[in-house]
């Protein structure tokens, strides 16, 4: 609502400055906005959901999905049309997938995980895929987030599964909490502000335990180092 409204203070300013309208009615007001937290899969919770044993297909295959995002950042409005063909050997020798947002027009790079990789192998010889010539079986928005309940109930998930849960729980879980760089994470999601990815990206308590350990190990190895100095 404050993304609407923000702009359309900017086209009465823009009036108001032509002088097409005598007072700007946005003159004392200010915008506030409500930081919420956003969901995100934990370790335990994504390792659960990428074990767990469908008996339904189309379950099977919407969890791969969301497990493909998990490891890519890849939007669904992206994945969908991703093919054979936005698949790159990168510099490393390893693959890539490059594409670009649908969203923000900007070209994103992501090098594969290996799990991700599994799941491209998986549908190779799909029905769907070859039909579709997509990289994974397209399914509408609507059912992926209908099945997400559904999957959810059945691992013992809690949260509210959506897909775009997935995101962030690339950005945090997979990546960030991996010490991965915030400006790396942004990078592969496709941000072209660090503002959007900090939304995305939480700083879990045991990566602030693991930083604080080795900031801790390092002052105290500095600190003996001094003393053996001083010694000899």
């Amino acid at each position: 609502v404050m993304k609407h409204l923000q702009r359309l203070r900017k086209i009465v300013t823009l009036a108001y400055h032509l002088e097409w309208i005598d007072k700007d009615p946005f003159v004392r007001w200010k915008p506030t906005f409500e930081a919420k937290l956003r969901e995100f899969l934990s370790l335990n919770e994504l390792s659960n959901l990428e074990t767990y044993a469908f008996q339904l297909e189309r379950l099977d295959r919407v969890r791969d999905m969301f497990v493909f995002s998990c490891y890519t950042g890849i939007s669904y409005a992206d994945i969908i049309k991703l093919t054979v063909d936005n698949i790159v050997l990168g510099m490393d020798g390893s693959r890539w997938i490059y594409t670009k947002r649908q969203k923000t027009k900007a070209s994103v790079k992501i090098p594969l995980l290996d799990k991700a990789e599994c799941i491209i192998e998986k549908y190779t010889e799909h029905p769907i895929t070859i039909v579709s010539e997509t990289l994974l079986p397209v399914l509408t928005n609507e059912k992926i987030n209908l099945y997400l309940k559904e999957i959810a109930d059945a691992v013992g998930i809690k949260k509210n599964l959506t897909f775009h849960m997935a995101r962030h729980t690339y950005a945090t879980t997979v990546t960030l909490s991996n010490g991965v760089p915030i400006e790396t994470v942004s990078k592969l999601l496709g941000h072209t502000k660090l503002a959007t990815t900090q939304i995305y990206a939480r700083v879990l308590d045991r990566k602030l335990s693991d930083d604080m350990n080795a900031l801790r190990m390092k002052l105290n190895s500095t600190k003996e180092e001094k003393g053996n100095s001083a010694l000899s």
